[in-house]
């Protein structure tokens, strides 16, 4: 199941010439990224003080076209593989008023134990809402 939600580029996410700083493609894939699990109910909150945290493993963009100050954003994330180790999931950014393609990306996230930095595995509660968000 593809999560879309909207952005309006601010001038601080721009360069001089108010044109969209290339690193903040990827913050905005976090913001696709996150809005997905929430609408699976899964809050990163929760995970943390479960004892999980999340860290990028690899992550990739490809610009096509510059946004520019106060565009509005539509960044649509789809879930690529969802496994009780790892999340993979692809981005898609586009200028909503005339559909443009700015980014596609994608990243991989690897499920850890906080307290000690090693791959884990989710347990069924959180396994069984991360993958409803593939149906």
């Amino acid at each position: 199941m593809k999560s879309t939600v909207f952005y309006r580029v601010n001038f601080f996410d721009t360069d001089a010439m108010s044109v969209v700083h290339h690193a903040n493609y990827i913050r905005w894939f976090e913001i696709g990224r996150s809005d997905f699990l929430r609408q699976n109910d899964i809050s990163l909150l929760d995970l943390m003080a479960d004892g999980y945290s999340f860290p990028i493993f690899e992550v990739a963009a490809k610009y096509h076209v510059s946004g520019k100050y106060d565009d509005i954003l539509r960044i649509e994330t789809t879930p690529q593989a969802l496994t009780r180790v790892k999340m993979v999931f692809t981005y898609e950014i586009f200028r909503e008023k005339d559909n443009i393609l700015l980014v596609t990306g994608s990243s991989t996230n690897v499920f850890t134990k906080a307290a000690t930095g090693k791959i884990t595995r989710l347990d069924d509660g959180y396994y069984k809402k991360l993958i409803a968000g593939l149906k």
